[in-house]
């Protein structure tokens, strides 16, 4: 190399002289200090050497001088030995409260022995550190390892722009150092990666919430949830109940606290409106200060620094208001994360008012499901009666199936049972069952004549939009001393079969036509008598027509039912119906099936009087009671 190549002493500043045009010839008429802390020394020539890097020997080629970016030439070392126009415009300082200015600033020539003028002193470190950090070491790397992978370039700061530098790396050792500004880019991806950040918060915000059909449960999640990603804190505030207003307190890292609290909205700037619906207030026009103390989650410290007031929008009507609330040790909240924080409530919103539209309807449906619900039964006047009902599809807790007891007003009177089976399953079906219910319970002052009774709710059937029909048997039952007597008519339902004490199985002689289905109804009564021990058993087609079995299409039948009851001699009605309802459905295996229902009625074998109490036979003088 016809010039000498050596790195500047640390602590001095070193001088080239500079044309208008940059590096080339040299003038004496413009000397300019490089600042070593900002960027070194490009070249650092001997006395009289020349300053362009080609008579100097540096093996650069010479498109890089007059390269539109930024470009350095730096050494195995790691001294940059020169640089183009656009490398010298470089700001030296980040931005902040000093003004960005050249990397190469034109100030006077240094005093004696290359000491700084007073205004312009610097401390320059070792070589190393004259490049940015993020280059230096990229640099470190490339020179150990010429040939290794590329990768991705190294990317990092300049000022306020980002580069992306790309090396070449020259015969003789050195790195020519290509610089990209990829502001514009690194911007636009990290505003990428930003929206796809909030997609995936509101994403998992929509399936959390949704997840939960429980109004309280929702409102602690989206609570928490708000916390986490949103806030330092976060208070959901419910549609009042009364006079009190449901609040769900979270603070980032602890469980939510949910309370009712009796507050005034309107303490709160945008609260009484965000829970009547109007669109938030924007948050630099909330004071923090003026923030009363029921809003601050317990353990929250630091101070409010700001706050934002969002409704939350539900399914035509509000689904309450959400405050969100950052510490004054925190950055305030930005008018993007303002957007996020309204886009967060509207669903959150949405799956608070789902979940209070499903608990409101699950309420009303619960109301008016009570009239249509099988009742449950115990002793009534001395007899005991049990039930047993199993809805055609699981999920349903209603059919077409039905029975009630009605009883008498008194022991000497008879009470009224009924079980009926209506054309159909599901919901349809339990409408018309719920009407014949209330028509028999209206008609019970003429439940001594079943075929009256028969008659009347036939008329009510073919009179009504239904064109559904229906089959009932009706049982009259009263006690007598130790014995039931029992008034059976059955109206196009199977007959009640009886159970007596030593296992025998008996059909009543009882039969009739369809109700709601003829002009008129034919039916012939039976009656008979339950020894103590003894029952009757009332049960719907859904039994006996139960299709499974080993190939699972064979009916379970009237025969496999005579047999299974044959074995229940003795026992009491509740076990009767609880073996009948799982020998079917151990029958059924997982197939499909109607409705099924069944009612006992059975004397009972303790001696009971009419009135339903129990005795105790009292033991004789002297010995006991076999």
């Amino acid at each position: 190399m016809r010039g000498l190549v050596t790195p500047p002493r640390p602590g001095l500043l070193s001088t080239v002289r500079m044309g208008d045009g940059g590096l080339s010839e040299p003038s004496p008429s413009r000397e300019v200090v490089r600042c070593a802390p900002c960027v070194p020394p490009l070249v650092v020539s001997s006395h009289g050497s020349s300053l362009d890097p080609r008579d100097a020997g540096v093996s650069v080629g010479t498109a890089w001088v007059d390269a539109p970016c930024p470009v350095f030439v730096v050494d195995r070392d790691g001294t940059v030995l020169d640089a183009n126009r656009a490398a010298r415009a470089l700001p030296a300082h980040p931005p902040g409260p000093r003004a960005a200015r050249p990397c190469f600033p034109a100030v006077p020539a240094p005093h004696g022995n290359g000491t700084p003028t007073p205004d312009g002193a610097h401390p320059c470190g070792p070589p190393r550190d004259r490049l940015p950090r993020w280059l230096a070491d990229a640099h470190a790397r490339v020179a150990r390892d010429p040939h290794g992978p590329a990768g991705d370039p190294p990317t990092g700061p300049i000022g306020d722009r980002i580069y992306a530098a790309h090396p070449t790396t020259t015969p003789d050792g050195h790195v020519t150092w290509w610089l990209f500004d990829g502001t514009d880019r690194h911007r636009a991806e990290s505003a990428l990666r930003g929206a796809e950040e909030r997609t995936a918060v509101l994403a998992e915000v929509s399936g959390t919430l949704l997840s939960s059909l429980n109004v309280a449960r929702c409102s602690e999640l989206a609570a928490g949830l708000a916390a986490e990603h949103l806030a330092d804190a976060a208070v959901l505030i419910a549609p009042p109940q009364g006079r009190r207003y449901p609040l769900s307190h979270a603070r980032r890292g602890a469980p939510v606290v949910q309370s009712a609290h009796q507050m005034d909205p309107r303490a709160v700037p945008g609260l009484a409106e965000a829970l009547q619906g109007f669109p938030p207030v924007p948050a630099r026009w909330i004071d923090p200060a003026a923030i009363p103390a029921w809003v601050v989650p317990p353990g929250f410290t630091g101070g409010i620094g700001s706050v934002i007031v969002a409704p939350l929008p539900g399914h035509g009507v509000p689904a309450g208001a959400l405050i969100l609330l950052r510490s004054a040790t925190h950055q305030g909240f930005t008018p993007g994360e303002e957007v996020f924080a309204r886009l967060f409530a509207a669903r959150a919103g949405a799956a608070l008012s789902a979940a209070r539209l499903y608990s409101e309807q699950a309420a009303i449906t619960a109301t008016l499901m009570r009239d249509l619900l099988p009742p449950r039964l115990s002793q009534v006047h001395g007899v005991e009666y049990a039930g047993g009902y199993r809805p055609a599809q699981d999920h349903e807790r209603v059919g077409g199936d039905f029975y009630d007891v009605h009883p008498a007003p008194g022991p000497a009177g008879e009470t009224l049972v009924v079980l009926g089976d209506v054309a159909g399953k599901g919901l349809d079906a339990a409408v018309l069952t719920g009407k014949i219910r209330n028509t028999l319970q209206a008609l019970l002052p003429l439940a001594g004549d079943h075929g009256q009774v028969l008659d009347l709710l036939n008329g009510a059937l073919l009179t009504s939009h239904h064109t559904r029909f229906a089959t009932l048997v009706l049982a009259s039952v009263r006690r007598h001393e130790d014995r039931v007597r029992l008034r059976l008519t059955s109206a196009g339902h199977l007959p009640p079969l009886i159970v007596r004490a030593d296992g025998t199985v008996e059909e009543a002689a009882t039969q009739g036509t369809l109700v709601g289905a003829l002009p008129a109804v034919t039916a012939r009564t039976a009656e008979t008598e339950l020894a103590p021990g003894e029952t009757c058993l009332l049960y719907t087609d859904g039994i006996t027509e139960a299709r499974g079995g080993p190939l699972g299409d064979e009916l379970f039948g009237e025969h496999r039912l005579r047999k299974a009851l044959t074995e229940c001699g003795g026992m009491p009605g509740e076990a009767i119906v609880e073996r009948v309802q799982m020998l079917a459905g151990q029958w059924l295996a997982a197939g499909a099936h109607d409705d099924m229902a069944a009612v006992a009625i059975s004397a009972p074998r303790s001696g009971r009087p009419a009135d339903g109490r129990t005795t105790t036979p009292t033991e004789p003088p002297g010995g006991t009671v076999d």
